[in-house]
């Protein structure tokens, strides 16, 4: 495997300004000067994040102060680094204001979201021919994606095990209204360039999906050599291993940047409440004709929505996942409410705690 984490063909990494440093962020690092330098996120690992700077890549450690806040970075992320080249350290001390944040809901008592990646502008949601095009996993993916602020794209890959590959696309048509749909082979670059319009530069786009739907082998094509291991589909289900086990930011050779994910095997929804009402447009539109405002949708007089699945016009099956994300994104609200409750509760009783302890005298600095 090509050991580079990224690709900007001979030379060093480009300008600030080309990996999406503008006006905003400018005027949000101007509070720092001297040693602090901005960068942005290219890949963490477990101990420590790869960092663009302008001409060229550092590695750096995250302040205890953004630690204890909680304030962890992630891909995409732009950050203020301390830098001490004569020590050969830097050391990431703030995230500047974040455009837009990709997030999911995971298990836990406490309902907070996972931050994915940052500043994206499009999501490429990768599926596959065969058993991974599932329009309710769709459905949760628009979902997330609509959230986030991003634009979303679907992608089908794998067009080359299709006995009729034109026809994949229509059968997630009614759940992909609005948003575009591309048919491809990342393997034979078939439908490769269709990309093109989404992959600009300065642009950047994050790959979401599941394990095995070639999301590696896209990033090989589109950078035209091997820098993602790749692992072969099992049979018996069609899924593959996680292969790819890190976050990592690529630059293309046009200058477009690319995120590539680990497949996610667990997609929650989470607290992406206005990313449902946009996935689910036409059960929005149809619910203006219910009889009550607050109608739910399930046992309520006069229900258009309910009537619309009588009548044809709407799949039992689309009704049945939205009513099911609703519920899952309800429960995640209020149990990150409880999670905040009981975050102040405990940053409140450490606050006593050292208060009492400067009164005796035995703060320690």
């Amino acid at each position: 495997m090509n050991n580079a984490r990224f690709f900007c063909g001979p030379n060093d990494t480009p300008p600030l300004e080309a990996l999406g440093w503008n006006r905003d962020l400018a005027s949000a690092f101007t509070r720092y000067s001297g040693r602090y330098i901005p960068g942005r996120v290219a890949c963490r690992q477990r101990t420590h994040y790869e960092v663009f700077i302008e001409g060229g890549t550092l590695n750096a450690g995250i302040s205890g102060a953004l630690r204890r806040a909680g304030h962890i970075p992630v891909v995409g992320d732009f950050v203020a680094l301390h830098s001490r080249p004569e020590a050969g350290v830097s050391t990431i001390v703030d995230i500047l204001p974040r455009k837009t944040t990709f997030t999911r809901g995971v298990p836990g008592k406490d309902g907070v979201d996972q931050v994915i990646a940052a500043n994206i502008d499009t999501v490429f949601i990768v599926t596959a021919a065969g058993r991974d095009l599932n329009a309710r996993r769709l459905e949760r993916y628009l979902a997330l994606v609509h959230a986030s602020g991003a634009h979303p794209v679907i992608i089908i890959n794998k067009a080359d095990l299709a006995d009729t590959p034109d026809l994949l696309a229509e059968t997630i048509s009614p759940v992909t209204a609005g948003v575009p749909v591309i048919t491809l082979s990342a393997l034979t670059r078939a439908g490769l360039s269709l990309l093109e319009a989404y992959l600009l530069p300065g642009i950047t786009v994050a790959l979401i999906g599941s394990s095995g739907v070639g999301k590696s082998t896209l990033i090989n094509a589109l950078l035209e050599q091997t820098v993602q291991d790749t692992n072969p589909v099992r049979e018996s289900d069609g899924r593959g291993r996680h292969k790819t086990t890190v976050r990592q930011l690529f630059i293309l050779q046009n200058g477009a940047l690319v995120i590539d994910n680990p497949g996610l095997r667990e997609v929650g929804i989470g607290t992406a409440g206005s990313g449902i009402s946009e996935t689910f447009v036409d059960i929005g539109r149809l619910a203006e004709g219910c009889r009550f405002s607050d109608c739910r949708h399930e046992q309520e007089p006069g229900c258009a929505v309910r009537e619309a699945v009588m009548q044809g016009d709407l799949t039992q099956e689309r009704l049945d996942n939205y009513l099911r994300l609703t519920k899952e994104q309800t429960f995640e609200v209020e149990k990150t409410e409880i999670g905040l409750v009981r975050y102040e509760r405990k940053r409140w009783k450490a606050i006593s705690i050292l208060a009492r302890n400067l009164s005796k005298g035995k703060s320690r600095f």
